[in-house]
């Protein structure tokens, strides 16, 4: 009788340790991720861009840093509620560390340009970085640092303080990428087909091979 207790102890000991160690797994593995939000103009070509990186898991296009609770396109696009067009990036840091995506963002866009965009202009459209502490502002700082150092030129690029983030309407998600009929100038278009049209005519390639030459990462490939 006494045998058969501490074998159903050492059994119940064994499956609270099993237990605890699921429990631990699940709480690792949901820490194994991490999100860094930044804005770059157009973010149909954020997402774009970023999704073709080794460790990124997703990218949402939305809104950051404005006065609205959950604004719309039209209501950013139109002006007057201070958001910026901004891309949350979750990824997976054992694979693509913070500093590296950060590295290729800033190489993506036209970090001198205060006013927009490329062909897009506004508060909206402007470039920035945004953090939650001071360990990703001081990676922030030091990839702006080493790209003004790689440019040669003054980054206007803001590290700015991390706001609530809104997700854009479903129909900007993947937008680059879809097969979703649209109505263009040019006619009945694809979503991607438009995208790829939008992002020829709006320069954004041609102007970041000027700016960063060899070292623009996603230049021609989007």
């Amino acid at each position: 009788m006494l045998s058969n207790v501490r074998k159903l102890k050492a059994a119940l000991l064994a499956g609270l340790i099993i237990v605890g160690l699921c429990v631990h797994g699940g709480r690792a593995h949901a820490a194994e991720t991490e999100t860094l939000i930044v804005a770059g103009g157009c973010f149909w070509c954020v997402e774009s861009d970023f999704e073709q990186v080794r460790g990124v898991i997703a990218a949402e296009s939305g809104f950051t840093g404005g006065t609205v609770k959950n604004p719309s396109y039209k209501q950013v696009t139109s002006g007057g509620t201070g958001h910026y067009e901004a891309v949350r990036l979750t990824f997976d840091p054992a694979q693509v560390t913070r500093a590296q995506l950060l590295h290729l963002f800033l190489r993506s866009v036209d970090p001198t340009d205060a006013g927009g965009q490329f062909c897009d202009r506004g508060d909206n459209y402007r470039t920035a970085i945004f953090v939650s502490d001071p360990a990703e502002k001081q990676i922030a700082e030091g990839a702006i640092a080493e790209a003004k150092s790689a440019l040669g030129q003054k980054i206007v690029t803001p590290v700015l303080n991390a706001q609530p983030f809104y997700a854009a309407e479903a129909y900007h998600q993947d937008y680059y990428k879809s097969s979703e009929i649209i109505l263009t100038r040019f006619g009945p278009r694809t979503k991607a087909s438009a995208y790829k049209l939008y992002r020829d005519a709006c320069g954004r390639d041609a102007r970041v091979k000027e700016l960063w030459g060899k070292d623009a990462p996603f230049a021609g490939h989007s």
